[in-house]
């Protein structure tokens, strides 16, 4: 797992489309604060191959999260939102303009690091 800082959030989303049309395949929960979120989507810098991305959240504070049996039926044409601010991480399905407004979405979390690995399809 490589750490996400703040300043490359916009070049993280942009290298993957916001997640548009990715798959969200599984949300599993590692520690009470601790929260992997695991997508398939297409990499622009591999020619727009399919790959997996893990997005592992600690220190997380506030969250709202779908059982995996619902999963599948997530509609992820506008992607995801990934913002930093007042010192935290906020992430949720769906395109939002601030953090405080991702806790409209049907599945987000606030947390105060991110990490994030590559693997293949």
């Amino acid at each position: 797992m490589r750490p996400l800082s703040k300043n490359d959030l916009d070049k993280f989303l942009k290298r993957f489309d916001n997640f548009i049309d990715a798959e969200l395949r599984s949300i599993e929960i590692i520690t009470p604060t601790a929260i992997k979120i695991t997508l398939a989507t297409q990499d622009s810098a591999r020619g727009f191959d399919w790959i997996t991305v893990e997005l592992e959240f600690s220190g997380v504070y506030d969250a709202r999260l779908l059982e995996g049996s619902k999963l599948p039926y997530i509609d992820m044409s506008d992607g995801i939102t990934l913002i930093y601010a007042d010192n935290c991480f906020g992430f949720g399905i769906g395109a939002y303009d601030n953090f405080s407004a991702i806790t409209n979405s049907t599945c987000y979390l606030k947390s105060t690091s991110l990490k994030y690995k590559e693997d293949s399809f």
